[in-house]
């Protein structure tokens, strides 16, 4: 029987030694792990040498009996418990990242990284305005910049080798990379920009105000990137014919070249006709449904809590206020 005066705790909850024994730099290690599949590797995207790297994770093997990686010939790779944790590491990064921020900001440091990512047409117009305005407000956030499809720029966020991406989606896109693929991340409307018809400026159409599509059925069309591609192909559908597409480029510059020499006529969005000086050969129109594709802003849940974000987000609604991302004079 128990004497009353004497206090029964409980039992110990075995996860709150294991909680306690997680360190942010274990988890960035089992992270770069998973993502280069060798501790050189793994080491040299951290900036740290291989021997620290093989410490961390000793270190938290002795302090919890659980081991994070296991031989396999002359390589490693990371154990079941190893896995789990790389499973849940964004997650966690985001979520101390962010409190350290909240943190900084206390102490009055105003410094930072953001890795951003954004779709080609974005690179020489939106994305120098947003590292301008950035460089302008807070002179102590460092940026980085890669170019890529909304697709691999979504992936990029998820896998936490990008802070922020600005992407785009078509109405009906069957293959939108906002949906299934962003599941569990944040997705922010960052407005539209409007789709036009690029044509020879001595093409029949050219006189219209808008075009409508089956005017320009027998056409050679020049086509963009897949999903512009893609997205052409179901606006062609809809207005009832099949595109005759005779030439394909990622280039909005040679679209443009290809135009004014009457070799076809093709769709471009505001922004790749923003980027660079119009040819004086080829006149731009709206079609007759008003086409334009949405623009996005994807990062991960509880990012806009970490300082540097926060003023890239406030930075892109500045310059949407200012007429970004829609293109003027399209």
């Amino acid at each position: 029987m128990t004497d009353a005066s004497q206090q029964v705790l409980p039992a110990a909850d075995p996860t709150e030694g294991l909680a306690g024994a997680i360190e942010l730099q274990t988890v960035r290690v089992v992270r770069a792990i998973a993502e280069h599949g060798t501790l050189t590797a793994a080491a040299a995207s951290l900036g740290y040498s291989q021997p620290a790297v093989s410490q961390q994770l000793r270190r938290f093997e002795q302090r919890t009996g659980v081991a994070l990686v296991e031989r396999v010939g002359r390589g490693i790779r990371l154990t079941e418990a190893g896995r789990a944790l790389a499973r849940h590491a964004n997650a966690v990064a985001t979520s101390l990242e962010a409190a350290a921020g909240e943190l900084a900001e206390l102490r009055g440091l105003r410094a930072g990284r953001v890795r951003l990512v954004a779709f080609p047409s974005a690179s020489p117009s939106l994305v120098p305005r947003l590292i301008a305005t950035l460089a302008a407000s807070h002179p102590g956030i460092s940026v980085t910049y890669v170019e890529a499809e909304p697709p691999e720029a979504v992936a990029a966020v998820r896998e936490d080798r990008a802070d922020l991406a600005i992407t785009f989606s078509y109405p009906g896109d069957r293959l939108d990379p906002h949906r299934e693929s962003a599941r569990g991340l944040e997705v922010r409307a960052f407005g539209s920009e409007p789709v036009r018809l690029v044509l020879p400026s001595g093409h029949p159409a050219a006189d219209a105000e808008v075009v409508a599509l089956d005017a320009l059925a027998g056409e050679p069309w020049i086509a963009g990137c897949p999903r512009c591609r893609g997205h052409l192909l179901e606006l062609c559908d809809a207005a009832g014919f099949a595109p005759r597409i005779a030439f394909e480029t990622d280039n909005f510059v040679a679209v443009e070249g290809m135009v004014a020499q009457g070799l076809g006529v093709a769709l471009l969005p505001a922004l790749a006709l923003a980027a660079a000086p119009r040819h004086p050969a080829v006149v731009t129109r709206p079609t007759d449904r008003g086409d334009e594709r949405s623009l996005h802003l994807v990062t991960a849940r509880g990012a806009e809590r970490v300082p540097a974000v926060a003023a890239a987000l406030a930075a892109l609604a500045v310059l949407a206020g200012e007429g970004w991302p829609a293109g003027r004079g399209v």
